[in-house]
């Protein structure tokens, strides 16, 4: 009887164990693949990084790129937005940031070698490219005094054409000090032998735009330094209709900026003066040896002209948030988010082939 006993304990045990097994949820699909966020490899976690960015509208970008981050496990502070790019390059060569993820390639180039260069270092990737930047008047006064070059503005005649404060000089409405487009407007002012003629006028560039949008809409002639992308090229400045790219003498920039072939500075047939831009990541050598994903994830990264140029008319139309702003960024991600996580992956095996 004792054996009996011992036996029919045995099976009701196995019974309610197999019953209690049974009654459990069935683990669905993405938990058995190992693909929730949960049991994803997370090669960042533990480790804080410190982003900074300076332009304002850019924020968008550096909201992506810690998404990214964050999904690696890395631990993100809230975005440090730096008053200038100077500051930015000064921040990364006393290693009070890690990175910053909208180095200006071309403009930026003389921030980049004054905070240790390629030593201390290194740019990555190319988040964005084909920037346009340079000098643009309005159309109406191009056509009706036939102005195609920068270089006409030498005749005192044409340069008064753009005075505005009644000093006989063109009013060149220019680049923000500090952003390193600045230096080349000035450098070309030299060279071309405008100094005489043109007077360059710099600022805070959202009220120096908003000067010439105001100019133009009472139909005075204007001159000034635009970019593309932005919120301006979209409304009352839109190139080859209310105004024309101007043409330069030759190519020249700034040695501090490299060597530039007209070529370079060249966009459908014509030499505008200044080489197209690209957005890169730019990262201490430091951070990138102790973090491969994050060096792979800085290498991938991508967004479209087209989406920048969207962010910079909603920026302008009042929407810019750091709330508003990361909404935005969660919605690219989401609309681009196969491409997304297929940078994710590969952010992935670089962190784990390092390990």
């Amino acid at each position: 009887m004792k054996g009996q006993t011992k036996t029919l304990t045995l099976a009701t045990v196995t019974a309610l164990v197999v019953g209690l097994i049974a009654c459990q949820p069935t683990p669905n699909a993405t938990t058995v693949s190992g693909s929730t966020e949960s049991q994803k490899a997370m090669p960042g976690k533990g480790v804080r990084v410190r982003p900074g960015f300076d332009i304002p509208p850019f924020r968008l970008i550096a909201e992506v790129v810690d998404i990214g981050l964050e999904k690696l496990g890395y631990e993100v502070p809230e975005l440090k937005q730096i008053s200038s790019a100077a500051l930015v390059y000064a921040a990364l060569a006393s290693d009070d940031i890690d990175f910053t993820p909208t180095h200006s390639e071309k403009s930026y180039a003389k921030f980049y070698q004054n905070s240790g260069g390629d030593a201390k270092l290194e740019q990555l990737g190319k988040i964005s490219d084909n920037f346009l930047q340079g000098y643009q008047i309005d159309k109406k006064t191009a056509d009706q005094y036939k102005i195609t070059n920068l270089g006409q503005l030498k005749d005192p005649k044409i340069a008064k054409l753009f005075d505005s404060d009644g000093d006989g000089k063109a009013d060149l409405s220019g680049a923000q000090a500090g952003w390193g487009a600045d230096e080349i407007i000035n450098h070309h002012l030299d060279v071309y032998g405008l100094r005489a003629t043109v007077e360059h006028n710099q600022g805070d560039i959202a009220s120096l735009i908003v000067d010439v949008i105001a100019r133009y809409r009472q139909g005075k002639p204007v001159l000034l330094y635009n970019f593309i992308p932005s919120w301006q090229s979209q409304q009352d400045l839109k190139p080859n209709k209310d105004v024309i790219w101007l043409e330069v003498p030759f190519t020249s920039m700034p040695k501090s900026l490299g060597v530039y072939t007209e070529k370079d500075t060249s966009v459908d047939g014509k030499n505008i003066g200044f080489p197209k831009e690209g957005l890169r990541v730019v990262a201490t050598k430091k951070f990138l040896a102790a973090n491969p994903a994050a060096k792979r994830w800085f290498e991938l990264v991508q967004i479209p002209l087209e989406d920048i140029n969207a962010e910079m008319w909603l920026f302008h139309e009042g929407k810019r948030s750091p709330e508003q702003i990361r909404q935005r960024a969660e919605e690219w991600v989401k609309k681009n988010q196969k491409l997304f996580d297929s940078w994710l992956e590969e952010a992935r095996k670089a962190g784990k082939n390092s390990g």
